[in-house]
Formats: structure tokens, sequence, C-alpha cells
């Protein structure tokens, strides 16, 4: 699990903040956890997903954010169509 150049509490609080930003932004209504889930899982996935195509994201804070919360807003917009 590559967590960009962030140690594992540092991906959890960043995780978390980006998933809430997510959530907040795509209006949806989610706990404290899967916040952190989804922002730190959103991190990874779209990392992965840039690092296929040749994109390099770059470390540190503020990276991990804006990259947590795009891959947490993707996951939500899957998981809305998927239900339906």
């Amino acid at each position: 699990m590559d967590l960009n150049g962030m140690g594992l509490l540092g991906a959890i609080i960043i995780g978390g903040l980006a998933g809430w930003l997510a959530e907040k932004f795509m209006k949806s209504d989610m706990g404290l956890l899967m916040n952190i889930i989804l922002g730190i899982v959103g991190a990874v996935v779209l990392n992965f997903l840039l690092s296929l195509v040749g994109i390099g994201t770059g470390t540190g804070w503020l990276v991990y954010l804006i990259v947590g919360f795009i891959g947490a807003s993707l996951l939500i917009a899957i998981a809305r169509m998927v239900r339906r």
C-alpha cells in the first residue's frame, strides 16, 4: 500500500479529512470511519490509476489530501452508480 510519503498516522488523519471533504462535496452521509477509509483508499486507488498512465503525483500532505479527495469523490460516485 503506497501512502504517498505519509506515515500511517498521517495517512489516517489526512485521509479522514479528504473523506470528510468528499462527503460534504458529494452531499453524502457517512460516518467518521467510512470517511477515513474512503480518503485513504481513494488516494491509493487514484495514485495507482495515475501511475498506470504515467502521471506522478508527488509527495506530501497537500498532494495526499487533494488526491484523497478526488479519489474518495470518485468512489462515492461509483457507489451511487452501482446502487441504482
